[in-house]
């Protein structure tokens, strides 16, 4: 099976796996390995699209060589544009939606008792509890945890509410149970709380938010392990979490806050449902009362009616709130959202001298802020060998997410464990990562 996509999509994934192997399937993720390939997809910006497409004509390409049997192609392409799909590839045998995961296993016997063309989509409900089966892809000492489904806030470039469907929280008792399972069970080090909007959790189920209630009990349970919230949009960012984030020793002190703009004409557009001087005051506030916190962002250069002094405006923020990590994004003009019928779009080639400008000044920024780390002692998860130097292994540090954020590297006379905690001393940095010498 291969994933593609967020971390969200990869919960999916491994949720389809566990369902295949409660139904007796032999499951690899190697395709060579397989007779029936899975390929979970995504089509959040054009780029993924491209990537799912060129995918799946791959695997095509191996079920004409007679290397694989069957195709089943699942996730957000699937379910987006499942007729287009059913029409034009018929070498898939497959299609499942969002709404089709815990299908799975019946799509698979179906299609190995002889049925072709199938398509199981459905309303986008499906919510996996500590009750599912997994199999994961991440390694042993890390997890993602999907705290929610689906989203309310129809931002104007996002297609993801009709895909996803509505906001639908799991039940705080399932999560805590997962979480207890990874950290007893399982062993991880780290548990990252995921979901397209973790601040709005328990509103839809509680009728009030209750994300920092969760984060304070999976703290208890961590103890000196690390928790690590993501996805926390800023409009539900409350002081109620933030004295959590503060308080709490296993709760990462690390910020995940998705602004995508500054300029409050362009926010409005976006239907963010916040404004500048809210997001100034939210960072003013964290940098405040957290001092060591690391705060990320999503940025989005060249939306439709993206002026010039706009963007300037935009580069200002960036050059004043030195954000520890930025993921940068040009506006991708997806059909089927609001913004993609907006006047005024703006060209690809102004989107990139943008999109350069804005990672080149971020990476000025990065580069001083890892300065300012030299021959300090940092705690560092590690997460993997070297494989040409035995002495060299890659971690994380409290300031880096799995997968989206830097890392450290770590020189060690003795060999350190994957998932173990280690005392570090930088003695050197980079634009994005930092090098040390385990103590």
């Amino acid at each position: 099976m291969l994933s593609l996509g967020c971390a969200r999509n990869l919960v999916d994934a491994e949720v389809i796996l566990g369902y295949l192997k409660e139904a007796g399937f032999t499951v690899s993720f190697e395709i060579a390995e397989a007779n029936v390939a899975i390929v979970n997809t995504c089509c959040f910006i054009r780029e993924a699209e491209e990537e799912s497409i060129d995918v799946i004509l791959k695997l095509c390409r191996l079920k004409e060589e007679g290397k694989i049997t069957r195709i089943i192609v699942c996730g957000c392409l699937a379910q987006r544009y499942k007729r287009e799909l059913l029409n034009e590839l018929k070498e898939v045998d497959a299609f499942v939606g969002v709404g089709g995961i815990d299908k799975i296993a019946a799509v698979v016997k179906q299609l190995l008792n002889g049925r072709r063309s199938l398509g199981v989509f459905g309303r986008p409900e499906f919510l996996y509890t500590h009750r599912s089966p997994r199999i994961f892809f991440t390694p042993g000492h890390f997890a993602y945890v999907k705290i929610s489904e689906g989203c309310n806030h129809r931002c104007s470039y996002c297609i993801i509410p009709t895909l996803r469907g509505k906001y639908r929280s799991r039940p705080m008792d399932s999560i805590l149970k997962e979480g207890e399972a990874l950290l007893n069970k399982r062993l991880v080090s780290e548990i990252n709380l995921i979901g397209q909007d973790t601040t709005m959790y328990g509103q839809d189920l509680y009728a009030q938010n209750r994300i920092a209630e969760l984060l304070a009990k999976l703290a208890g349970k961590a103890k000196a392990r690390w928790v690590r919230l993501l996805y926390a949009h800023p409009k539900h960012f409350s002081q109620k979490l933030m004295s959590v984030i503060r308080d709490e020793p296993s709760i990462c002190k690390y910020i995940d806050l998705p602004i995508q703009h500054i300029n409050d004409k362009i926010l409005e557009k976006m239907n963010r449902r916040t404004s500048r001087k809210e997001i100034l005051s939210l960072i003013e506030r964290a940098r405040k009362e957290i001092p060591e916190i690391a705060i990320r962002t999503t940025l989005i250069v060249g939306f439709p009616g993206e002026t010039d002094k706009q963007f300037r405006e935009l580069l200002d923020f960036i050059r004043d709130a030195k954000f520890e990590r930025l993921g940068l994004f040009k506006y991708s003009r997806q059909a089927d959202t609001l913004a993609y019928d907006f006047g005024r779009q703006v060209p690809e080639k102004i989107k990139q001298s943008r999109y350069d400008e804005a990672l080149s000044l971020q990476q000025d920024i990065s580069t001083k802020i890892n300065q300012g780390f030299l021959g300090r002692e940092l705690r560092v998860l590690i997460d993997e060998q070297d494989t040409q130097d035995k002495g060299l292994f890659l971690g994380r540090s409290e300031a880096d997410a799995p997968e989206v954020d830097g890392c450290v590297y770590v020189h060690s006379k003795k060999r350190l464990k994957t998932g173990d905690f280690v005392q570090v001393k930088i003695i050197d940095t980079l634009e994005y990562d930092l090098v040390g010498e385990a103590l």
